[in-house]
């Protein structure tokens, strides 16, 4: 099979679009092709400038440092995570070539980058700006943005019982969302390998109500949404696909669950909805809740929201969940508020790769239906749901994903 992911294609009621070429270079692709992302938290860098001010971290510090020192909290906790490919530093550009390659050779054909854009100036951009996009095989697979606008925590690590503090709050007023609009469209938009569905790069909000807190009103951070497709057709883009991400249960200190999503979904005008990882819709009562449950639970939350957010939801699919890397080491650990919290347990590989052949058979059923899926997560380590390989388990998720996808 050639590669797929070199062209540019939209999804549409099951007509996809995947942009990862010159722009003009449009094909229609076939109704069982999907897009595979998996998001990308990008926090395993060194020299952050927000990081290097702060006298706890310091300019050498990246949340590898977490991985490293984090231990068993239960008996049968398999702490800590050791990277088969070592503490790599992600803002290299041949750091990221290597993760690039090995994505796209197992399914993988989209990052979604976990970004942070805050009142003041940005935050973890180094693994994009200097890693991604310099890579010298960025050109193979898409990326898109999912803004992480929710309030930044003292949490890395958090200590048991202490009060929460906000480092850097989420919300942002209109007149710096106008600069990162601007910002948007000229350094990531028009890139050749930006996703975009029906032409209109892909933009996701994670935080629906720090977006809306920032305008005041719900009519004026719509107005504000409309302004940024205008602006991107001036650009000679289709305009904006604005993708929600919706969530049921917070699980960040401060999170808010919105009073009505749908209603949301509606008057702000967003094109799509998805899901970040499945415990935002799912309890996990047990110390290690049993995959299979949370998965099983997800999917029930999957087909009531397809009908009730009437736009086209794009599932998630999680590896798993372990916060306790983030706990610090010197508090007994209990379960009560993130990172104290449950995890999901019996994650293999096998489990993970029938949860994802469920989805997309699922995808599949529905031939004027959404044709795109994400994954959490190809790094977030410090919650125990990862693609990149283990000293355990090697590449075995990753293998799963090929199975499933290639």
């Amino acid at each position: 099979m050639k590669n797929k992911w070199s062209r540019l294609s939209a999804i549409s009621a099951g007509v996809l679009m995947m942009a990862c070429g010159a722009p003009q270079e449009q094909k229609q692709a076939q109704g069982d092709e999907l897009i595979v992302a998996a998001y990308y938290f990008p926090n395993y860098h060194t020299g952050d400038a927000r990081h290097s001010q702060n006298p706890e971290k310091g300019p050498n510090w990246s949340e590898w440092e977490l991985v490293k020192t984090a231990t068993p909290r239960f008996e049968g906790h398999r702490q800590p995570l050791v990277p088969e490919w070592g503490y790599l530093d992600e803002k290299d550009p041949a750091v990221m070539a290597k993760k690039i390659q090995t994505a796209v050779d197992h399914g993988v054909n989209c990052f979604i980058f976990d970004w942070y854009m805050y009142e003041d100036e940005p935050f973890l951009e180094k693994a994009l700006d200097e890693g991604f996009l310099k890579a010298e095989n960025t050109d193979k697979i898409n990326f898109a943005l999912m803004w992480a606008n929710h309030d930044w925590m003292d949490i890395h690590p958090y200590t048991y019982g202490e009060e929460h503090k906000i480092l850097y709050p989420g919300k942002v007023s209109p007149e710096r969302f106008e600069e990162i609009g601007d910002h948007l469209i000229e350094r990531y938009f028009q890139q050749a390998n930006y996703l975009k569905i029906d032409g209109k790069p892909y933009f996701s909000v994670y935080d629906v109500q720090r977006f809306i807190e920032g305008f005041g009103t719900v009519e004026a951070a719509k107005a504000a949404m409309d302004r940024l497709r205008d602006k991107a057709v001036a650009a000679g883009l289709g305009g904006i696909h604005w993708n929600l991400v919706a969530w049921g249960a917070p699980i960040l200190p401060g999170e808010e669950v919105p009073v009505n999503t749908p209603g949301l979904i509606r008057e702000l005008g967003f094109d799509s909805a998805t899901s970040y990882v499945w415990i935002h819709h799912v309890d996990l009562p047990e110390v290690q809740t049993d995959y299979n449950v949370v998965r099983d639970a997800y999917v029930a939350h999957w087909e009531r929201v397809e009908e009730e957010y009437g736009v086209p939801y794009y599932p998630n699919v999680t590896m798993g969940w372990d916060a306790t890397p983030r706990c610090d080491v010197n508090v007994p650990w209990q379960t009560d508020e993130y990172p104290y919290m449950n995890t999901i347990g019996n994650n293999t590989p096998e489990n993970f790769k029938a949860a994802l052949q469920l989805t997309k058979d699922r995808l599949l059923a529905n031939p004027d239906g959404p044709r795109m899926l994400n994954i959490n997560c190809w790094n977030e380590w410090t919650e125990g749901s990862y693609l990149e390989p283990d000293t355990v388990s090697g590449m075995a998720y990753l293998e799963a994903v090929k199975a499933v996808f290639r």
